[in-house]
């Protein structure tokens, strides 16, 4: 009686299994298949935000193991082997019944399962070897297709019309942080974001995303990201705090993800309370800086070209113009990169940091977020989503980096 809301091509799903098929025979060339576990996962070799583990093999099709919400996934997922399930130990007979049986050695995903359930799941499945399969999958969903691309430039240019053109219209100093994100979150739903933010690392949150006015752009943070910010509540460390004001002359940070179909864009707009002929010449030099070396990497960034190349050139140019201290967070909230790879999760594969040295490809889309601190004062610098073609690196989220005056 239902039909689906949307469906996945099965083309598309094909094209995924089969990249991580390829990939998996480097990671784990001892296992004949892996079993996927995270339901993002899931939902991005088969189409639906299935609840329970996917079954692909290397030769073979794929099988469907849900515990809950089997109709749902015969309505969405594109494949054929769809089935519940109660026990892992259910597994092996199940997937053998479709023509698709386990072989000796399993990869998992092992990202996908907590401590406990991977401990019951080798125990259930004590017959079998089971490896690691992460880095397959992560390298799969590193390139996008055509398909994934269409919806990345459609939620980038949303992003950037909602915090470049529309929210400047809807905040003015005197605001709180709270009042500023709800604001934030007004545009965001009116343009289509669908309400949700997802990040791969294990047991990171986020929600809508930072908010930091002033002296907030350098409160301690645990998040995993250069820009502070005080947050809600210790409890939720997330958009902006109520008792913070954005006063006049102090820079306003939104660090904030746009979600369309499940794929996310992400953008650092820079705000000031006053004129932009009333910016002090150290908040202009430090943002014009973040500018240049977004600027430098969009040039470079082409297929060929590796992470920690572009990683290595922005520290020496930080050290040589003298944002040393405060490149990419002040003391404690300093990090260690200047960029992602983005997608289904916010945090993807790879990292803009020393050590990673697979070469960019066309079809990977990376987020590049040169920020600077100025102790005592704030956070400034950008963040754009980027899209690696076959002769260089086009922003997808908007071609206007300079701070924003609002008065």
């Amino acid at each position: 009686m239902f039909e689906a809301i949307a469906r996945i091509p099965e083309e598309e799903l094909k094209r995924r299994q089969d990249s991580v098929r390829h990939h998996l025979q480097a990671v784990a060339p001892q296992a004949g298949g892996i079993l996927v576990f995270s339901r993002l996962n899931i939902y991005y070799l088969t189409g639906t935000f299935g609840q329970g583990v996917l079954w692909l093999p290397l030769d073979g099709e794929p099988v469907l193991l849900i515990r809950k919400g089997v109709n749902r996934a015969r309505l969405e997922a594109g494949i054929r082997h769809i089935l519940p399930y109660k026990s892992y130990s259910e597994l092996p007979g199940l997937c053998a019944d479709t023509g698709s049986p386990f072989t000796p050695t399993l990869a998992a995903v092992m990202a996908g399962l907590t401590w406990q359930l991977g401990t019951m799941l080798a125990a259930k499945l004590k017959d079998f070897a089971i490896v690691p399969g992460d880095h397959a999958v992560a390298l799969a969903k590193m390139v996008k297709s055509e398909f994934e691309l269409d919806i990345l430039r459609r939620c980038g240019d949303k992003h950037h019309r909602c915090l470049h053109d529309i929210l400047p219209t809807m905040i003015r100093p005197g605001m709180t942080e709270r009042e500023i994100a709800h604001k934030a979150w007004e545009s965001f739903f009116n343009e289509g974001h669908m309400g949700i933010l997802r990040m791969q690392a294990h047991d990171e949150e986020a929600f809508l995303g930072h908010v930091s006015a002033g002296d907030s752009g350098n409160y301690p943070s645990g998040f995993n990201g250069p820009l502070g910010l005080r947050g809600e509540h210790p409890a939720s460390a997330l958009m902006g705090n109520v008792h913070k004001i954005w006063r006049t002359g102090e820079p306003l940070m939104l660090d904030i993800g746009f979600q369309l179909e499940g794929y996310h864009t992400d953008k650092t707009q820079a705000y000031f309370a006053g004129p932009d002929t009333s910016i002090p010449d150290d908040i202009r030099r430090a943002h014009d800086f973040c500018i240049e070396l977004q600027d430098w990497m969009c040039a470079t960034a082409k297929p060929g070209v590796t992470p920690e190349e572009l990683y290595l050139h922005c520290l020496d140019e930080a050290e040589r113009q003298g944002f040393a201290e405060g490149f990419m967070g002040l003391d404690e909230n300093q990090v260690p990169f200047v960029g992602h790879g983005i997608g289904l999760t916010i945090d993807e594969f790879p990292p803009i940091a020393k050590g990673f040295t697979q070469p960019l490809e066309q079809g990977m889309v990376i987020a590049l977020e040169p920020k600077q601190g100025i102790r005592g004062v704030a956070m400034v610098g950008v963040e754009n989503t980027f899209e690696i073609t076959a002769d260089g690196c086009r922003c997808i989220s908007g071609d206007k980096y300079d701070m924003v005056p609002v008065e």
